[in-house]
This record gives C-alpha cells, structure tokens and sequence, in this order.
C-alpha cells in the first residue's frame, strides 16, 4: 500500500492562494493517475483534478475549479501539487491526494472508487 502524505494547508484570507503538496513515500512509485479530492463538512467527498503520471499536459477539473485550480506534479520527487488561487470560503474542506495504480476499463477517474491509496487530508479553512 502506498503511503501519501499532503501539506500545505491551513487557514487563509478570502481571496488568498495555498499550495498543498502530496508525496509519496514508496520507493517506486509510478501510478497510473493522481487526483485531488475535497470534503466540506456536512457533504460528501468531491473530485477536484487529476493528471496522468507518466504523460504531459493531461490535468482534468472539476468544472467548479477550473481557472482557479492548478495541479502539477514532480516525477522525480514523487509529488503532487494543488495550487489553488482566489480561495473563497466555498473551498473551505479537507483536501485528499489519491493514487490511482493501473488502469481498468470503465474506470471513472472523476469518481473516488477508483483509486486505490489515500492520504490523510490537510485542511484549507478560508475565511471572509
């Protein structure tokens, strides 16, 4: 099992910008994808992005994301990053790093049972 570890969170202004991190602590590691989740208290866990490990240019976004949410990676640090610009208390949510390993047909990747390892979360609390 893969352990992944996020940080970056934290509690910020309205309008402000965070950078959360996700790192992966085995040795070898090379997914299939990688994705970022959120969960606002009272509601259920929510797609955020996803980009493809081995491939470029392939980052996916929730529609409610996009232009605000950027995620990269680094092959070499075996990292993933969520920068997230012009934060308005409706991000406020625990954000989850997730792997997915290999891919299967009719995998969704916008779904959160199709990945396989988890991080703890970090919380991004925006206030007004």
């Amino acid at each position: 099992q893969v352990q992944l570890i996020e940080s970056g969170g934290g509690l910020v202004q309205a309008g402000g910008s965070l950078r959360l991190s996700c790192t992966a602590s085995e040795r070898f590691f090379s997914p299939y994808l990688m994705g970022w989740f959120r969960q606002a208290p009272g509601k259920e866990r929510e797609f955020v992005a996803s980009i493809r490990w081995s491939y470029l240019n392939t980052a996916n976004y929730a529609d409610s994301v996009k232009g605000r949410f950027t995620i990269s990676k680094d092959n070499a640090k075996k990292a993933v990053y969520l920068q997230i610009d012009s934060l308005t208390h409706e991000d406020t949510a625990i954000y989850y790093c997730a792997s997915v390993a290999t891919w299967r047909p009719g995998k969704n990747t916008n779904s959160a049972r199709a990945y396989d390892d988890w991080g703890q979360g970090t919380q991004v609390t925006v206030s007004s």
